[in-house]
């Protein structure tokens, strides 16, 4: 037999089928499936940098990239794949740098004080359940226009008149405004990135009334459509009042401005959260509703069902109903992902392919990276598509089973069980990682309510929908709100029992990455080559466990400093810097209350004087000036932490609120050889564009060592 009997049909010549060219060939077909990976390869590595490539960086990749595209030309093809990897690679670093370009705007650059103006073009909640207005439009005093936010998000404190503030209102306020928050510690969730890629330049409250200035104006169709959904969600809430008529307005128009703290949070213990949201569920369950709604009805007219292709026709429908409900919904990352999909499997059904395959999903990953690459890193991008793959994966088993013996009844609640169970598994590592949540009796809730989603909620708010134009939209709600009750019910139970809700701590940078990969390698990979993928989980587990946490925290503001002792972290106060707080405890699994965090003992505290001693290492913390004009040398303390400026030369490590500023919030780590490692928000979120300007040597990672005395 000759060499060429051996090649592949299309094979170059010199092309081997040993060693790595056979495993390659070995994987033709599935390629494609691994172009999304790629991608998010060379986006997550461009987001992990530390500081941003300069020009020649980018011109040396770039050839880089188109050398290995020509490259895959020439080699063997067996081996071209390894080629188009590393230019897929190139390319999503690309992808996200342009991303970031494009997002560029001014983002403030110190604290402002003062009025603000501007058109409300965003109304939610925060953490603190306080109404944020975002605007739009921004006017602040003393200020250029292109030293102006695009748009700044204003938290309402106090009485204000919410009920005069409508959607697209010229307004006008007094209020604080200072760039986006940093990590509550170094290397946890980058808020300034966030807002960055939100194009939200300035974050801020006021306590003052906010007035209107002007009324409201329709400038483009953003504003038109942002409009129109909270004109909706208006009339949604004054047919059913309460919390089903928020969870009705927050289901159809994506507005939650009205769900309480209290329900938001039963939600989330319950695992149920996910209903609340607009993504691949309520997207798949409408579309859905619609294409079966349309095949009824066509099947139903002997002329249309037997002369037109009554299946692509549904399948257009289903996508305009998407599209709609898209614009609808305000088109946030979560909900073009959700129709991104949905479109990729009508289009398939259009095509006369099959739909749920690893294909599809594969494709609609690649769409919605390139479109928002800065979703990689959300919770919302990892969880969707890990339900989806997993799902996929899964059931294209489950088919080749023969469940003959089992009722026809029985064979849709199982279905059901095992995809509530598949998806369950498979987000519950990445909800964990980003919520640091687990809910224990998820399963349970998501059997309650889910099939009410499918069955009663969201064909109810396609006929709400289309009864709307004859006034009768109450029919559909009352029929949603039978469902949306029972919904709230099952979550509020749920949650209330004991052990509902287990925490666990944040696991390290390198776990999620770790934890993908092999995953992804076990469910793409063809052959017995897949079960490669589970050591790497396994290791990606192990690695979540050992993660040790700061042995010390401070926030950025300096007000607060947390000890990791025997009994859990420690915190300095009871009060203040809620949020950081909040996130700390959280992070370390620890479900304990700010409250009663600082009433277990570490801290000695003097009222301006805050003492700790670690391991032989001394921080003092000083509140205040006068405590700082009294104080002589550095108190005896190997680490200052001050809340005001300091401008005298100290023997030891100062932080004061000029320097945390720019270094943000600190984490000290204590090696084995006694070295007090101080690590910097800073140093780990990097110079970059969302950053801002600032002082790098300020952020910088610092080492104490001790003196021969100590």
């Amino acid at each position: 037999m000759s060499v060429a009997d051996t090649q592949e049909p299309g094979a170059r010549q010199g092309d081997s089928l040993t060693g790595l060219g056979a495993v390659l060939l070995s994987q033709r077909g599935s390629m494609v499936l691994w172009v999304p990976v790629c991608l998010g390869t060379g986006i997550g590595w461009y987001f992990s940098l530390a500081t941003e490539p300069d020009a020649p960086f980018w011109i040396s990749i770039c050839l880089s990239g188109v050398g290995f595209v020509v490259l895959s030309r020439l080699v063997p093809l067996s081996v071209a794949p390894l080629c188009m990897a590393m230019a897929l690679v190139i390319a999503g670093m690309g992808l996200a740098k342009a991303h970031t370009e494009w997002r560029s705007a001014p983002l403030l650059g110190f604290r402002y004080y003062g009025p603000i103006e501007g058109q409300v073009v965003g109304i939610d909640r925060s953490a603190s359940d306080a109404v944020r207005l975002t605007l739009a439009g921004v006017r602040l005093d003393r200020l250029s226009p292109g030293r102006t936010p695009l748009h700044v998000r204003v938290s309402l404190h106090g009485d204000q008149p919410l009920a005069a503030i409508l959607p697209g209102d010229h307004v006008m306020l007094t209020g604080h405004l200072s760039p986006p928050a940093g990590p509550a510690e170094p290397g946890g969730f980058d808020f300034q990135r966030h807002a960055y890629f939100l194009g939200i330049g300035a974050v801020g409250y006021t306590r003052t009334p906010v007035l209107r200035s002007a009324p409201a104006s329709v400038d483009g169709l953003g504003h038109w459509v942002f409009v129109q959904r909270m004109t909706i969600s208006t009339a949604v809430q004054r047919i059913l009042p309460g919390e089903t008529g928020a969870f009705a307005a927050a289901i159809l128009t994506g507005d939650r401005s009205a769900m309480g703290q209290g329900t938001l949070q039963a939600l989330r213990d319950s695992n149920l959260a996910h209903l609340l949201a607009i993504s691949g569920l309520h997207m798949g369950l409408l579309t859905g509703v619609v294409f079966t709604a349309v095949r009824a009805v066509g099947a139903a007219i002997p002329p249309v069902a037997l002369r037109w292709p009554l299946k692509k026709i549904a399948a257009v429908a289903a996508v305009a109903a998407g599209a709609a409900y898209l614009a609808l919904s305000g088109g946030n990352v979560a909900t073009e992902r959700a129709f991104i999909m949905a479109s990729v499997f009508f289009g398939a059904v259009m095509l006369d392919r099959r739909a749920l395959t690893l294909r599809a999903v594969a494709i609609a990953a690649t769409i919605v990276l390139v479109l928002r690459p800065d979703a990689l890193t959300g919770p919302g991008f990892q969880m969707s598509f890990a339900a989806t793959t997993a799902l996929v994966a899964v059931f294209r088993v489950v088919r080749t089973v023969d469940l003959g013996f089992l009722p026809k009844w029985a064979r849709p609640v199982l279905f059901l069980i095992i995809s509530s169970l598949v998806a369950g598994l498979a987000t519950a590592p990445f909800a964990a990682a980003h919520f640091n949540r687990i809910a224990h009796y998820g399963l349970i809730a998501n059997l309650s309510s889910v099939p009410l989603m499918g069955i009663l909620v969201m064909p109810a708010a396609v006929l709400a929908a289309c009864l709307a134009p004859f006034g009768l939209a109450w029919v559909g709600l009352a029929l949603m709100a039978l469902g949306l009750d029972w919904i709230l019910w099952v979550a509020q139970t749920v949650a209330a029992q004991e052990g509902s809700v287990g925490m666990v701590v944040s696991p390290g940078s390198v776990v999620l990455p770790l934890l993908t990969l092999g995953a992804l390698w076990g469910v793409l990979w063809r052959g017995t080559g897949r079960v490669l993928g589970l050591p790497v989980v396994v290791a990606a587990f192990v690695v979540w466990i050992m993660t040790e946490r700061p042995a010390v925290l401070v926030a950025d503001s300096g007000g607060l400093i947390g000890w990791n002792g025997p009994a859990g972290r420690v915190l300095s106060r009871a009060t203040g810097n809620g949020f950081v707080a909040r996130v700390w405890l959280e992070n370390d699994g620890d479900p304990t209350s700010q409250e009663d965090a600082a009433a277990r003992p570490g801290f000695e505290d003097s009222g301006s004087l805050v003492s700790l001693d670690v391991e032989g290492w001394h921080i003092l913390q000083v509140r205040g000036s006068r405590a700082l004009e009294e104080l002589v040398g550095c108190g005896g303390a190997d680490v200052l932490i001050v809340t005001t400026p300091d401008e005298k030369q100290r023997t030891c490590e100062v932080f004061d609120v000029s320097r945390l500023r720019d270094s943000g919030s600190l984490a000290f780590m204590i090696a084995s050889n006694g070295e007090l490692l101080i690590v910097t928000a800073a140093s780990r979120s990097g110079l970059r564009p969302w950053t801002g300007k600032r002082d790098p040597q300020a952020g910088a990672e610092i080492v104490l060592r001790r003196t021969l005395d100590q």
